[in-house]
């Protein structure tokens, strides 16, 4: 591996972390729809693969944001 080919891998890597985080959002909101549209919670663990405390985190979370925005 020389430097060249190792930059190039550095930053293919660095682009991957910031889809990753702008798809994480989009998934945040969509648990979010999905809570205020009346899904079970135990639907969302399902299609997400989240457990039930880290879905209802990001719900609170977005109840914070809501809160904020008033």
């Amino acid at each position: 591996m020389d430097k060249r080919s190792l930059t190039q891998m550095a930053q293919r890597f660095r682009d991957t972390e910031k889809r990753a985080e702008i798809l994480r959002q989009e998934l945040a909101v969509a648990i979010r729809q999905a809570d205020a549209d009346g899904v079970a919670q135990k639907d969302i663990c399902e299609a997400t693969g989240y457990t039930r405390q880290q879905v209802r985190r990001i719900v609170l979370a977005g109840e914070g944001e809501t809160a904020a925005e008033s």
